[in-house]
């Protein structure tokens, strides 16, 4: 990782922490604005997330290994993937 994004709120611990590791922490300044404005690369990450709760054993991480957290993000990804290649509107484990 050579970038990382970070909110406001956390300035100052993660530019140091992120300083010390090498990595270049760039802070996401909020518009003036008011309401609900997306930001174009918050957006993205905020979207994933959002896909990835959709699948019940994401919803909570239960897990107490980090590698079969990332078997079931692998595993909802590519359900997420085929859905959209298929061009399926419900996942086939849904009811109608």
């Amino acid at each position: 990782m050579r970038t990382a994004l970070a909110d406001q709120g956390l300035k100052n611990a993660v530019v140091a922490h992120g300083s010390a590791l090498g990595i270049d922490v760039r802070i996401v300044a909020h518009g003036a604005e008011r309401g609900f404005v997306p930001q174009s690369k918050r957006w993205v990450v905020e979207q994933a997330y959002g896909t990835l709760t959709l699948h019940r054993r994401l919803v909570r991480d239960d897990e107490h290994r980090p590698a079969s957290s990332e078997s079931r993000v692998y595993w909802a990804m590519s359900d997420v993937m085929a859905r959209r290649l298929t061009g399926a509107s419900t996942p086939s484990w849904r009811s109608a």
